[in-house]
């Protein structure tokens, strides 16, 4: 049964989003295009980087704890959370915008946003011999960049972060069992060996660049789909 420990969590991270996508309130299945649009886009740049970072011992898995399938070096269950992982998070980003549409801070999410940038490009600068820390950090904060030119924080901005907060709650469960066991071993000398419970600090950026890429293709093709009025300016 150990051999599961990976899948397992991956059912129980989708079944609940994936049951109530069909409910006709926020009918979440009406925006798969855009979701998977926006998967397979950060898919083409994460799973690369997971191959390169698994090859190069920056972290690895833990043979007992996977199917056994594995595709380019990576167990069919990390190809398989780069599409549960971001469909669960857009599912809480959806059903927040539906319960909180006013939720909309503009000037407080844009100073927030340029803070988080500058943050992580310190954190690149002070700590370039650790890679998983320089490249993680460097990619939010090119990210967070991306924000301030192309204006998101006059629109979606602000939910993006209200999603991330509250699906660093789920995001902590299961990631802390995925460290604890260990599914996932991290080699220490390649980040700060600073952890949250048993997660290393590195992994809420590696969440927010993730999602942020995803974000973008979505809310970018789903732009005529909104009502523009949710933003009022």
């Amino acid at each position: 049964m150990e051999k599961w420990t990976y899948a397992l969590l991956l059912l129980g991270s989708i079944f609940i989003p994936l049951i109530r996508s069909f409910e006709s309130r926020i009918y979440f299945k009406g925006n798969w295009p855009a979701l998977f649009a926006g998967i397979f886009v950060m898919m083409l740049i994460f799973i690369p980087w997971d191959i390169w970072f698994t090859a190069k011992d920056v972290w690895h898995f833990n043979h007992d704890y996977v199917s056994g399938l594995y595709i380019a070096g990576l167990p069919i269950e990390e190809w398989l959370f780069f599409i549960i992982i971001p469909y669960a998070v857009m599912f809480t980003y959806e059903v927040l915008r539906y319960f909180f549409p006013q939720f909309y801070f503009p000037v407080t999410v844009l100073y927030l946003t340029l803070a988080l940038a500058v943050f992580m490009i310190v954190l690149a600068v002070v700590h370039h011999e650790k890679t998983y820390t320089v490249i993680v950090t460097s990619i939010t904060a090119l990210l967070l960049i991306v924000q301030l030119f192309v204006k998101s924080w006059k629109t979606w901005l602000s939910h993006y972060y209200l999603g991330f907060a509250v699906s660093i709650i789920p995001f902590m469960i299961v990631n802390g069992v995925l460290t604890a066991f260990p599914v996932v071993i991290y080699n220490n000398s390649e980040n700060l060996a600073i952890r949250l419970t048993t997660i290393p600090v590195e992994d809420f950026a590696y969440l927010m660049s993730m999602m942020l890429l995803v974000m973008m293709i979505y809310e970018r093709l789903l732009k005529k789909k909104r009502n523009t009025k949710t933003y009022a300016m």
